[in-house]
């Protein structure tokens, strides 16, 4: 309960009225404040205090608009971004449940009554995948800490079994040599070395656990092959559309000119284009040979692989493979 005698505290009691009922098309008048003063903090006030304190809370650099009633006209985030912060939450599959439901609970309280309103949405959409992995939000502390500071990292790395439960991959910790960390299709990844080689792996740090910072310093960049090329993250992630780790290779193939917009949400705009004809033109980019393989899978219906020939063949094949599943 409000101490009424305590007028300094008036002025934040108004702050908190003004962020949780107010906004530009909620404006509210000086006599409705006196009422919610009252009724929210059992505190006394009259027209003048309310003036005064809003006076003194712009004199403190709050942007509260004053005429035909009044409003907090900016706040911590626009209802906008909070719409997108909540919904970038609401679709990761690298929270549980509960760490999901708990943050966009904080991330609502940031908005007022009528943001709280318009999201309702939330807690009534059918349960979505999250992670079974209680350890994603330690995992991410860890590992930023390691990327600053230049340090190894163990960890258990685990992937799921017949039961629906994360298992380790094998007995012993790896030890890898972290650099980045990446959301990409909803999950995010650890790109690091692992000392035995000289090239870059990604990992799913949704699928680790007990990650441990170590006493040992990372390897040094310019002993990794990627990196002494002269390294790009946006470059190396369209690249990697599927994250998959290995070198990457000139591809070419025909596509249909109507999925253009597919090929710039895949892989930017570090792609040539050549017409073909009316209808079909010839891309060339470069993309991990076996991520490569999948997408020209899931578009097949659109593509034609031309080159490389082992990918070529390698497409051919799986779908030789499917068509005799499919035969009968």
């Amino acid at each position: 309960m409000y101490a009424g005698n305590n007028k300094k505290m008036l002025n934040m009691l108004i702050l908190e009225i003004l962020k949780e009922y107010t906004d530009a098309e909620h404006p509210i008048t000086q006599q409705e404040i006196i009422e919610l003063l009252k009724r929210n903090y059992d505190a006394d006030c009259d027209r003048r205090s309310v003036r005064n304190n809003i006076r003194s809370l712009k004199d403190m650099g709050y942007d509260i608009y004053t005429g035909r009633g009044c409003y907090l006209a900016e706040r911590e985030f626009e209802n906008a971004e909070l719409r997108m912060l909540i919904d970038s939450v609401l679709f990761s599959k690298n929270l549980s449940g509960t760490q999901a439901k708990r943050l966009i609970d904080k991330l609502k309280s940031f908005g007022n009554r009528y943001f709280h309103a318009n999201v309702s949405h939330v807690s009534n959409l059918p349960e979505l995948f999250h992670s079974d992995n209680k350890q994603v939000m330690l995992a991410l502390d860890t590992l930023n800490d390691a990327i600053e500071k230049k340090r190894k990292v163990s960890f258990t790395y685990n992937r799921y079994g017949a039961d629906f439960k994360l298992h380790p991959k094998r007995d012993e910790p790896y030890i890898v040599n972290p650099y980045q960390m990446v959301a990409n299709n909803g999950r995010y990844y650890l790109i690091g070395n692992y000392d035995k080689y000289d090239d870059l792996s990604h990992y799913r740090i949704d699928r680790m656990t007990f990650v441990t910072m170590l006493s040992e310093s990372v390897k040094p960049k310019k002993e990794i092959k990627e990196f002494s090329k002269g390294w790009s993250l946006p470059k190396h992630m369209a690249e990697h559309i599927y994250m998959y780790s290995g070198e990457s290779v000139m591809v070419k193939f025909i596509a249909d000119k109507d999925i253009i917009d597919e090929l710039v949400d895949w892989f930017g705009r570090d792609f040539r284009i050549e017409k073909e004809d009316n209808d079909k033109i010839l891309v060339t980019l470069k993309c991990n040979e076996r991520a490569m393989k999948y997408w020209a899978l899931q578009y097949g219906g659109h593509i034609e692989i031309k080159e490389p020939k082992s990918l070529r063949e390698t497409v051919k094949t799986a779908i030789a493979d499917m068509a005799r599943k499919y035969a009968e």
